[in-house]
């Protein structure tokens, strides 16, 4: 079982009347309610938490790629990467990822991952996400029937650009490249390990079992709500005879872990309130631009996480109905142990991805998580699935052992 910190760097100095005020957290959410000075605060929490991740025995540690939003401040995770790179030395760095539709010519992000993966020696995981409906087409101005036309080709010229041992061109749809012959290469090879973040397409989890890569599913429901999402991916891999290891799929699950339960509620209360309330406060307008989904993944029952539906689910949850639904998991260890364990198992996913810093959670609470995670809880995953093989692992990440910040 390999376990990762993920982190999406909110921003936690939204007003308290945020999601009634205004109407977005992402696309036009406000220049005025942003800070530097307080950014330049955030960026530096949030590497020391992530630092922090490894010496408490976390096997990755997890960023991603964002735009015009205050719901994660990365517009680019390979510069959060690049600094983690040089600050640790054991644990896998998980770029999920770079949206490569967004990218002009897809061979910067080729050239970028590749000299994060020499730079760390081998410890990079490629993340190659569509990207979300606010941060392709309207941010960056994406034509949603061709998002995924896009992703494909830049895919493509990415994977030849780090595996094709001569100068080429290359000659796209959307790309031309005359001489495509990018240094750095990858220290991996052939590649990096690739782990494709999803949201429930149909699509991704038959083109994640041809091309054998990771599908992880990144839900804001949490683990009982994405056992019908998981149950879909293992039937539709299963058709084109893709074997049901483990470590195809990954899941990423609100955590908190606190002295007891009751503790848990007053630690992580406000802030996941915060989180779903504000963080995910998106305008149904910007939630799904028409053509952004196809038409299978429609007709497949796949709700999004964000847009007014959703929020009408969250809106009035009270934290013991956040807990009973499993959008967090909180408590004292063993509590958190007990449904962890029932997570993974119920979901067969063998790369947990634990967000720990949520919402407007500030560093020292951020920090009593990780630290207790890493002690209390993440010994006790590590003996699940011990007969799978992890294939889709960087060879340069160093085994780590849960709890000892040694």
């Amino acid at each position: 079982m390999k376990i990762c910190l993920f982190h999406l760097m909110p921003y936690r100095f939204l007003p308290d009347d945020f999601e009634t005020r205004y109407r977005s957290v992402w696309v036009d959410v406000p220049h005025s309610l942003f800070n530097p000075q307080k950014c330049h605060l955030l960026y530096n929490e949030f590497l020391d938490e992530l630092e922090h991740a490894e010496r408490m025995g976390f096997d990755g540690l997890c960023v991603n790629e964002h735009h015009n939003n205050a719901y994660g401040l990365m517009p680019s995770p390979n510069l959060m990467a690049a600094a983690l790179a040089r600050r640790t030395s054991r644990a896998a760095l998980v770029v999920l990822g770079d949206s490569l539709a967004l990218y002009n010519p897809p061979l910067r992000v080729a050239e970028e991952f590749a000299m994060l993966d020499v730079i760390s020696g081998g410890r990079l995981v490629a993340g190659f996400p569509v990207g979300t409906s606010m941060d392709t087409n309207f941010a960056y101005g994406i034509t949603p029937t061709t998002l995924r036309e896009r992703y494909y080709e830049a895919h493509d010229l990415v994977m030849q650009a780090w595996t094709r041992p001569e100068v080429f061109a290359f000659n796209g749809k959307y790309t031309q490249v005359r001489y495509v012959n990018i240094w750095p290469q990858p220290l991996q090879k052939p590649h990096p390990p690739v782990w494709i973040p999803g949201g429930g397409s149909v699509e991704t989890w038959e083109w994640t079992a041809r091309l054998d890569y990771v599908y992880c599913y990144l839900s804001y429901f949490g683990y009982k709500h994405g056992k019908k999402t998981m149950d879909g991916f293992w039937e539709a891999i299963s058709r084109p005879g893709a074997d049901d290891n483990p470590y195809r799929a990954g899941f990423l699950q609100l955590v908190g872990v606190s002295e007891t339960d009751a503790q848990a509620e007053r630690d992580y209360g406000p802030h996941v309130h915060y989180f779903y309330q504000k963080c995910l406060n998106v305008w149904e307008g910007f939630a799904e631009a028409p053509g952004y989904r196809t038409l299978r993944t429609l007709q497949s029952g796949a709700r999004p996480q964000v847009g007014l539906a959703a929020k009408q689910i969250r809106q009035a949850l009270t934290w013991k109905e956040y807990v009973e639904q499993g959008y967090i998991i909180a408590g004292s260890p063993g509590t958190v142990r007990e449904q962890l364990s029932d997570c993974v198992e119920k979901l067969r996913v063998g790369h947990l991805m634990v967000l720990l810093q949520i919402g407007s959670l500030p560093k020292d609470l951020t920090l009593k998580n990780i630290e207790l995670f890493g002690k209390e809880v993440l010994p006790h995953l590590r003996g699940v699935w011990p007969a799978a093989e992890d294939r889709w692992w960087p060879s340069g990440a160093r085994p780590t052992f849960g709890g000892s910040p040694g």
